[in-house]
This record gives structure tokens, sequence and C-alpha cells, in this order.
């Protein structure tokens, strides 16, 4: 079947500032901010690649020009790299649109561009069995910073909350930021209305998706996981193992 085939294509959002590494973003993107000598987004690219990936879109924004001044075709990372422009800040939702065409009727890997993951879960994400989606998870006391995801028996993905308030239903099951996606989840995106935050969520199109009746499996990252969110999480990247 055609569905279990390896997936070669993967999506990466680095259209953001990162307005909260202050100065550290003045003449870069987020993603572009160095770890261990390499900017976030190499890290990334170098473990899809490792992982049968052939095709990169990269959805850029702030400084578009680092990115692409960097990594260019991509043949120096050996994957084609091609990209798009998000011209509107209005969500995460809107964002995907932007893979339509570059997707096709493929599966595609979607990673945010300030998500570091263990190499080997790329290559788990990119040879998924029959199911629509995949929502990597990382298991957490304390999922207010991030989306809840809620799971069954079976670990398929039936509810997502994003940013959990005192009192609201909540999880130990924290969104990693780092997916598989058939094309069916431009069904759902294509539907989109704006949150109460005035924004596109990609989250209420997973959560529309799983309530269609198509299987969303929620998925354990194994290995170290980083959102590098701010200053401190960067500084300590790049200390030293002991």
């Amino acid at each position: 079947m055609n569905n279990l085939l390896s997936i070669t294509k993967a999506v990466l959002l680095a259209a953001g500032r990162g307005t909260r590494m202050r100065e550290l973003t003045l003449d870069v993107p987020k993603p572009m901010l160095p770890v261990r000598g390499k900017p976030i987004l190499g890290h990334i690219i170098t473990g899809l690649a490792e992982a049968g990936v052939t095709d990169v879109l990269v959805v850029v924004g702030y400084r578009a020009d680092v990115v692409t001044n960097f990594f260019g075709d991509g043949a120096a990372h050996n994957v084609r790299m091609s990209y798009v422009t998000q011209e509107t800040q209005d969500g995460t939702g809107r964002v995907v649109e932007l893979a339509r065409d570059f997707a096709g009727a493929d599966g595609f890997i979607l990673s945010y561009g300030d998500i570091l993951i263990d190499p080997v879960n790329y290559r788990t994400l990119a040879r998924p069995g029959e199911e629509e989606a995949i929502v990597t998870v990382k298991h957490s006391d304390d999922v207010s910073q991030g989306g809840a995801v809620f799971v069954n028996d079976a670990f398929d993905l039936v509810d997502l909350r994003e940013k959990p308030k005192p009192g609201e239903p909540t999880s130990s099951w924290y969104n990693a930021g780092v997916y598989l996606f058939r094309p069916s989840i431009f069904e759902f995106t294509a539907r989109l209305q704006k949150s109460v935050r005035g924004e596109y969520e990609l989250t209420d199109a997973i959560r529309d998706l799983a309530r269609s009746g198509r299987r969303v499996r929620a998925c354990e990252l194994s290995g170290a996981w980083a959102d590098v969110r701010d200053p401190e999480v960067l500084a300590a990247l790049d200390r030293p193992s002991t």
C-alpha cells in the first residue's frame, strides 16, 4: 500500500523571530541560533536526512535571507530544500496550508524550527503505519505551557487542548511539537476558524481530524528533547555534558 512507504518529505516552521530571545534574534530568526556550533535548523535537517528525508520545505518570514543564504538548495546538507514565505503571522494552522503544494499526495514530517529531539525519532516518524497522523509527546507533570494530549488505552489521540488553565481538564502528555501528517490534514486546516487567541491553530485541526474517525496516534519521544524557547534553555544546551 502507498500509505506504508517511507516518508521522504519534511516541513520546518521557521518564520518567527522569537521575541523571548531578546537581543539574540535582532539579526537572525530563532531557528538559526547556534547550539553546539550549529544552527538549530541544521541539527533538525541533519537528523531528517539521516532518516531518509530527501526534500525539505522551510516556511520562512523574519530574516528569511539568513536561512536561505545558509542552506541554499540543500545540497551541502544532503537534501533538496525549498522555501515559502509566511506573509501574515496568523497561526500555525495557516502555516501548514502553505505546504499543500509541496506535499501533494505524500505524507510529511512537520517540526517547529526550535524543537530539538534525538535523531532516532525522525526514523520512527519516517516509517509510519496506516494512521492519518502522529503527534509526538513527552511525559510531563506540567503541560500548562503547551498542548495537553489526551490518549486512550491504545495510545491514540482523542483530544488536544492548548495551554489548559487551572481547573480545566489536563493530561500528563505534552505535545512535543513534531508530527507526521498525511495530506488529509489539509481538509481540516482549510476549515479552521480563529481561536480565542485570534489565531488559526494547528492543534484544532488535529483534534478535528481525530474526531472525524481517522486514527491519530500519539508517539512518545525517546531520548533528549528541548523546546529552545528562551536564552536560558539555549545556554543550557551549550553547556558541556558531565
